[in-house]
């Protein structure tokens, strides 16, 4: 009866949510991710069992428990991935709130873990790090901000968006974690320049880096500590990078053999911050190669998707994700060949960690979320229209 009054609506059946997911996703990119992963659980295989074997765990403690984070790190990654950029940045405000006030708390309730900063919550059965949570929801955060501003009579967001940088920067200089700050102020500094900011402000910027690291220099001794083991022309070879140098330089072209290696059994972080070190020596230049092949290959397809969105948030969001990504992989890697200042960071999705993996995961989501396949029109259409 109320159709015959009102009339029948015609009901479109939706697409359902995983065929359309698997046609638009960035496959190439998701299956580069899944190899890291793997090439993380075989490095930690060779890495992990010195230390297992030193803390009186089973040889391989380490790497059941990688793999159960990994298992949580790609899940997360999946159902990120699935979501509508629109969830997405509901999710990672609710998220960055929650991990910017744990940053606050952390000189109060962290811990050190004896490694001199204060960067941990202590769980009992394992330990968060808020830091690595906070970063893709800043981006996401930032990039709203930025975006908002391109707006007619839009909010003041890159003003806003800066201030947020200044406290996320202090916060984190205060633990101190000087790597994950510049991280956080390199990807903030990259979405701004995509978002139109003129050249000579972020020379002027990379400037106050610069001043403010002789401050910290000056004032800091485990900051100062480390710069001046980067500049000194000798490596003591009793040293972390002592230690990764050598392993580096005895794997050659196609390393020692599996197994064989010898840093793992000197080195404390050789299954997080030093992981490509015993890559080096027992698989030589060839896997090194194919990871960082692995890397450049999401950042490249991630900008190239990228590139063709109309959407600002959209593009600078992504932009942020993959640039942090990039750079945090360029960042470890770095340090292991004395390229870069010892910073504590882990290699995405090779590294041991728990939080790192996860919160990986998390910032991948998001990122293979915002270069999924839209129906739009390429933007390079919109500015065309605009000349004609």
């Amino acid at each position: 009866m109320t159709e015959m009054v009102y009339g029948s609506i015609p009901v479109r059946e939706s697409e359902p949510v995983l065929p359309k997911w698997w046609q638009t996703i960035d496959k190439w990119s998701m299956s580069c991710v899944l190899i890291l992963f793997g090439i993380g659980i075989l490095l930690g295989l060779a890495a992990s069992p010195p230390l297992a074997e030193k803390n009186g765990f089973a040889p391989f403690h380490y790497v059941e428990r990688q793999a159960i984070f990994g298992a949580l790190a790609l899940s997360a990654m999946l159902l990120t991935s699935m979501m509508s950029p629109q969830l997405v940045r509901r999710l990672a405000v609710l998220g960055f709130l929650a991990a910017l006030a744990a940053l606050m708390l952390l000189p109060f309730l962290g811990t050190d873990f004896g490694k001199g900063a204060v960067r941990w919550y202590s769980l009992g059965f394992a330990s968060v790090q808020p830091s690595e949570f906070l970063k893709p929801g800043f981006v996401v955060v930032a990039a709203w901000m930025l975006a908002a501003s391109q707006d007619i009579n839009g909010p003041p967001g890159r003003s806003w968006s800066f201030a947020l940088t200044l406290v996320i920067v202090a916060f984190l200089a205060m633990q101190p974690d000087f790597g994950q700050a510049c991280l956080v102020l390199f990807g903030w500094g990259v979405m701004y320049f995509v978002a139109g900011a003129p050249l000579v402000l972020l020379v002027g910027m990379a400037l106050c880096v610069v001043l403010v690291g002789s401050v910290a220099y000056s004032n800091s001794e485990h900051f100062a500590r480390r710069i001046d083991g980067f500049l000194s022309p000798d490596v003591d070879p009793t040293t972390q990078l002592g230690f990764a140098t050598n392993a580096i330089r005895e794997g050659g072209f196609f390393g020692v053999g599996v197994g064989e290696g010898e840093v793992k059994w000197s080195l404390p972080d050789a299954h997080t911050d030093f992981i490509i070190a015993v890559a080096a020596e027992e698989y030589g230049l060839i896997l090194v190669l194919v990871i960082i092949a692995l890397y450049a290959s999401v950042v490249v397809r991630s900008l190239v998707r990228l590139m063709r969105e109309r959407d600002p948030f959209i593009r600078l969001a992504g932009t942020g994700l993959v640039a942090m990504f990039g750079v945090q992989a360029m960042i470890n890697m770095g340090v292991a060949v004395r390229l870069l200042p010892a910073k504590g960071m882990t290699l995405p999705f090779v590294s041991y960690g728990g939080s790192s993996l996860i919160a990986g995961g998390i910032a991948v989501g998001m990122l293979f979320a915002f270069t999924r396949s839209r129906p739009q029109g390429e933007i390079g259409d919109i500015l065309r229209g605009r000349s004609r």
